[in-house]
């Protein structure tokens, strides 16, 4: 399954760095692909890191602005030339979305992926992995927004919410029927 995975470039502290790790590798492991933004750098690096390390193959898209900090031993190398394209390009190459912790760039991916979703764009599983409570305040939010009518479908049908990367797997597995 090529699994897109939305995350910061940062460099993190352990209790985000190690659960993306072990998510990375479990991904690896499995057989999957890792679509993503491509950097080498913070998270983005440790995760493509774990999954190269594990077995796994990676897809980045990465943008003309950021071309520079691009992992250079990818199994394929995209760059877009502006975000929108990216998003788009990331989308396409995904079976599944993986939402990790991560900045405005991350909110922005993950909100715009949502809402393609929310209007039939698309089909594909959402996942956000709550790490370290991460997402809680998000999570509250999406769900004032669906009791309070913003939603035109449940948002259990928008988005899955993990604890740790052993149900976000397990969740797109079986999804995809692989469980």
């Amino acid at each position: 399954m090529n699994i897109c995975v939305f995350l910061s470039a940062a460099d993190l502290d352990d209790r985000y760095t190690q659960p993306a790790r072990e998510f990375a590798e479990l991904l690896g492991r499995g057989g999957h692909t890792l679509v993503w933004g491509g950097s080498e750098s913070g998270l983005m690096k440790v995760v493509a890191d774990g999954v190269q390390e594990a077995g796994g193959r990676l897809v980045g898209v990465s943008v003309d602005f950021l071309a520079a900090k691009a992992r250079t031993n990818a199994d394929e190398m995209v760059i877009a030339r502006d975000l929108a394209e990216r998003k788009a390009l990331l989308l396409e190459k995904a079976d599944a979305v993986v939402i990790m912790v991560g900045g405005t760039g991350t909110l922005d991916e993950a909100t715009e992926i949502l809402e393609l979703k929310k209007h039939g764009k698309h089909d594909k599983p959402v996942v956000l992995l709550n790490t370290a409570g991460f997402y809680d305040g998000l999570r509250q939010q999406f769900q004032r927004m669906e009791d309070e009518g913003f939603l035109p479908l449940p948002l259990s049908d928008l988005v899955f919410f993990a604890k740790d990367g052993v149900g976000a797997l397990a969740h797109l597995e079986e999804w995809s029927g692989l469980r």
